[in-house]
């Protein structure tokens, strides 16, 4: 594997640590939006699937080691890895951290964006069917309103919540429970952006006058920088439209980085806005070697 993208912010260091890709349903990805128009930038296999990277970013700040998510995790069963197509057998995520040329041991605050599987999934790891904690030096973050709906159990969304990435954490107190928008370090916060779940997060790193912005769900990939395209799996799609026109405007404005929870290829982007339309343009030279880094037939 070729180095992990990374950019400078500053006095920062950004660096993308992508777990694997999987392949995921299209229609699913964006919902009401006709497929003669999402296939264009997104072309599917002869499943309809597409291939999306669980896009997990670390944060150094010279103080801290901050990890942004952390994936799909060892939680899933053989037939739903197989659908994705996974490899039969997960790579820890501090592994892959470690691979990258980051030491996981130097993580000491972990955000989840929000409680679905595929984000939270190495909070933890089964050690003879025991979750435990994957960052034992770490403090994690989330919104309680998350946690708290994750346990509602409600029928449309159940089955994107796994008790075991999460819960041990709450139990032990190394999960805090966020009731507003926080700083969890110098410059970095973590700000409410409700329509994918009623509690998810973006997060803003920003050092020396420049700002980096993880979107996660609000914007999964590239594609979805276009405010309707809002993936079935919201919520609330007319809130998911609204906080982006507020958050991508924003970006644009400060000519923010940003980065996507689950776009295969595009590590970093401006957003560029015109009118009442929004596009992502690479930073080219920061994410020439994201193919190479991290092939999407990987798997």
């Amino acid at each position: 594997m070729s180095a992990a993208p990374a950019i400078d912010l500053g006095g920062f260091g950004i660096t993308l640590v992508r777990e694997d890709i999987y392949w995921w349903d299209g229609g699913a990805m964006f919902g009401v939006v006709p497929k003669t128009l999402w296939s264009r930038q997104s072309p599917p296999d002869q499943l309809n699937r597409l291939p999306l990277g669980f896009n997990c970013y670390i944060v150094e700040t010279g103080e801290h080691t901050i990890l942004l998510d952390t994936g799909g995790g060892d939680k899933l069963d053989a037939r739903r890895r197989e659908r994705m197509k996974l490899p039969p057998t997960p790579v820890p995520l501090p592994e892959t951290i470690a691979a990258a040329g980051i030491d996981p041991e130097r993580i000491d605050i972990v955000v989840n964006s929000h409680l679905h599987w595929d984000h939270c999934g190495w909070n933890t790891i089964l050690t003879q069917g025991v979750p435990r904690p994957a960052f034992p030096r770490a403090i994690y973050y989330t919104r309680r309103g998350e946690w708290e709906h994750a346990h509602r159990r409600h029928p449309r969304d159940s089955v994107a919540y796994i008790d075991a990435n999460y819960d041990p954490l709450v139990d032990a107190g190394l999960m805090r429970l966020l009731e507003r928008d926080t700083e969890v370090a110098p410059g970095v916060w973590l700000r409410l952006a409700p329509g994918h779940t009623p509690d998810m997060m973006i997060v803003t790193a920003c050092s020396e006058g420049r700002t980096f912005c993880f979107l996660t769900d609000l914007v999964p990939t590239a594609a979805h920088v276009t405010p309707t395209w809002v993936a079935a799996f919201d919520l609330d799609p007319v809130q998911s439209i609204n906080s982006k026109l507020h958050w991508l405007a924003e970006a644009a404005r400060g000519e923010w980085i940003c980065a996507f929870a689950h776009d295969p290829a595009m590590a970093f982007a401006h957003i560029a806005h015109h009118s009442d339309k929004f596009a992502a343009i690479p930073c080219s030279r920061l994410t020439e070697n994201v193919a190479e880094a991290y092939p999407p037939d990987r798997g």
